[in-house]
């Protein structure tokens, strides 16, 4: 029951006793009508009201209780996850309610000295947490303390930390969901090591593939549940056989995929081919000569007829003379007939300065003289100029200023990998696909990208960031034609849900275009994180963090364990008045001998407001695991639980899965909440954290 503009649900159930009282009352009254002078049917009446009185303050008295208890222990919250609501229009998030200045005016009272009781476990838990960490405490007292029964007053609290309290504030909760426009604005989600960021993801997917969406997860750690969720939704909704896996960890049962094959404008080749090369200081004039050297080998690769790949522009790379001269051949074969009966292929006398370079750079002779012919036949083009200008550098001195661009490229075709991202496209006998994102935009595919940074962090993170900008031109072409640019029938736009985890990993210019241009072509971006700073260190600037950050809209922010962070949320709500309680009390004599008083005394209690913020960033960082606070739809902010899936079984996925399950699980064990008598369940199943 409120008193006065403070509602102190938190206070004591002092309506039991009014309950207690109408019930002996009615009872008494029913009981022995005639000692209360009343005949029986005024007895069954008065008793009537008098129940009905206890039935009114019993519920005041349990919606106290309810509030004490809620802020005191964290319910189990779980799915199915055929069992995610999910629909056309809107994305479901979990349970919760929508945060007002009632619930900061709640969190206020709550850190009000007489409420250390309910912010404490009570001396009964802790004498039974006590007792079960002492070795010899007999088991079947262990059994009885930590059984997960409602009835037990000594259970533990699962273990998922933080402040039940940020949760309980509120004990009307309702399914939280946000309108699937809003994240064409994309979606930002931050949360530190094993909160729940990538179990958000599983349900933010599993609810993209029931709707059809084209649905593409880049995963730079490489999660086990997250693979067999998606896999398992796709069986689940019928679209198993638009499910491709790509994975640098595993090429064996991975998809194939050229980074650099498809582009718009020939010069995005050598933009992901040299991304990867530091930029900063002195390094900028290097990668920036690296950059032109690969875009000289793409364009004439291009106009001979050759698709680029990591392994062509390596082998060019280090000699560009074959490919030089099937340039110059080709060229003058369409500009100039006739021109072999002009050319003289062997050396003579007047060549000796071109026979010397060539010998001292290791240079193909035939090609030298190739390029001097063009030139005093007053040939003109654009390529065989710049050619020739690679050509003319000292060898030595040409590798020294490109010896940056060398390493990464020796990296992306060593091993296995190398045909994995350099696929033969006329290789019939290779079963595996080959990847490529327009034809996943137009068959409406399910994509998982796992890139397996904790083993390959380098070639990960250039592999990620080419396969980012190969997605964002393929946008672009969406953007200007439309995804059926070329084919007979013009569908509709697609909707892409892209879902970029540890999105710190992933960062780039690349990102910054998708962000900024894909909302047009039908991109929405959901991006997860653990600080901001991640990101402000990879892009290397706080301005460039801004600038992509400015393109998130949506917040979503699990418990985090920095300040910064948790202000990019709490830095754009208002603040709000909140009611305080102030005690007063004193005392004034009296020196007038002919009052009867001696002295009064006064006391009061003083309710005064003050302005706080609605959300202080330090329960940002005090929330359980699997919660979290989003800023939705341009200001709506919610306080979530999100429900904990239950992990995929590993029966569903091809047999030719087993061995890459089993060594994902060895390599990223993902969490599991538990109880001591095991992990939670629901309805009899065990279920991940």
């Amino acid at each position: 029951m409120s008193a006065g503009p403070i509602d102190d649900v938190f206070r004591p159930p002092y309506e039991v006793a009014s309950v207690a009282a109408s019930t002996l009352a009615a009872g008494a009254l029913l009981l022995e009508p005639a000692t209360f002078l009343l005949t029986p049917l005024q007895a069954v009446g008065s008793a009537g009201v008098l129940t009905l009185l206890g039935a009114w303050r019993m519920a005041q008295a349990w919606r106290v209780i309810a509030f004490r208890r809620a802020v005191r222990r964290l319910q189990p919250y779980a799915l199915r996850p055929n069992d995610v609501p999910w629909s056309r229009d809107a994305v479901f998030l979990g349970r919760g309610f929508e945060w007002t200045a009632r619930h900061t005016q709640r969190m206020t009272l709550l850190s009000q000295p007489e409420h250390d009781r309910l912010r404490r476990p009570s001396a009964l838990v802790r004498w039974a947490r006590s007792m079960e960490r002492r070795p010899n405490t007999a088991t079947w007292l262990r059994a009885l303390t930590t059984s997960d029964y409602w009835l037990n007053p000594m259970r533990p609290q699962p273990p998922v930390g933080g402040n039940p309290a940020l949760h309980g504030v509120e004990i009307h909760e309702e399914d939280v969901y946000t309108a699937l426009a809003e994240l064409n604005n994309h979606m930002m989600v931050y949360g530190t090591t094993r909160v729940g960021k990538t179990r958000l993801a599983q349900i933010l997917v599993e609810q993209d593939i029931a709707r059809g969406d084209v649905v593409i997860v880049f995963d730079p750690k490489g999660d086990v549940e997250l693979l067999l969720g998606m896999y398992s939704a796709a069986l689940r909704h019928g679209r198993a056989a638009e499910f491709q896996l790509f994975h640098l960890g595993f090429p064996e049962v991975s998809s194939r995929y050229n980074p650099i094959g498809n582009f718009e404008q020939i010069t995005e080749v050598a933009t992901r081919a040299t991304g990867p090369l530091p930029e900063q200081g002195q390094s900028a004039a290097f990668k920036a000569f690296a950059w032109r050297y690969v875009n000289v080998i793409a364009r004439a690769m291009a106009a001979v007829g050759e698709r680029p790949d990591f392994k062509k522009i390596y082998r060019y790379g280090v000699t560009i003379d074959p490919l030089a001269k099937r340039y110059f051949t080709q060229w003058l074969d369409a500009n100039a007939p006739g021109w072999q009966g002009r050319f003289d292929p062997t050396p003579t006398k007047e060549h000796k300065d071109l026979v010397q370079r060539a010998e001292k750079n290791g240079r193909d002779i035939e090609i030298l003289l190739l390029v001097q012919f063009f030139k005093t036949s007053g040939y003109e083009d654009p390529i065989c100029d710049a050619i020739a200008s690679v050509l003319a550098n000292d060898r030595t001195y040409f590798e020294k200023l490109v010896n940056s661009l060398y390493p990464l490229l020796e990296k992306l075709t060593t091993g296995k990998i190398a045909d994995l991202i350099s696929p033969h496209y006329e290789d019939t006998s290779d079963p595996r696909p080959i990847l490529d994102w327009m034809s996943v935009i137009n068959r409406g595919g399910i994509v998982y990208c796992g890139f397996d940074a904790l083993t390959i962090r380098d070639v990960a993170e250039a592999v990620s960031a080419s396969m980012l900008a190969d997605l964002t031109s393929t946008f672009g072409s969406v953007y200007k034609h439309g995804s059926s640019y070329g084919m007979s029938s013009q569908e509709a736009l697609r909707r892409v849900r892209l879902h970029a985890d540890e999105l710190n990993e992933l960062i780039g210019p690349e990102f910054v275009q998708a962000a900024n241009k894909g909302g047009g072509a039908g991109l929405f971006i959901t991006g997860y994180s653990q600080t901001a700073q991640d990101i402000e260190a990879k892009v290397g600037s706080v301005a460039k963090a801004e600038q992509i950050g400015g393109n998130l809209n949506s917040i979503v922010m699990l418990r985090v364990k920095n300040l910064a962070t948790a202000e990019r949320l709490t830095n754009q709500l208002e603040q709000v008045r909140v009611f305080t309680k102030v005690l007063a009390s004193g005392a004034s004599d009296s020196n007038d001998p002919t009052e009867v008083a001696d002295f009064s005394s006064r006391n009061e209690d003083r309710v005064a407001t003050e302005k706080v913020p609605i959300l202080d960033p330090a329960w940002l960082m005090k929330q359980p695991k699997g919660q979290a606070f989003a800023l939705l739809e341009g200001g709506r902010l919610v306080k979530v639980r999100m429900p904990l899936p239950l992990p995929a079984d590993d029966n569903i996925a091809p047999a030719s899965w087993a061995q890459m399950l089993g060594q994902m699980r060895a390599a990223y064990d993902d969490y599991i909440v538990r109880t001591p008598d095991g992990p939670l369940t629901v309805e009899g199943e065990s279920y991940a954290g």
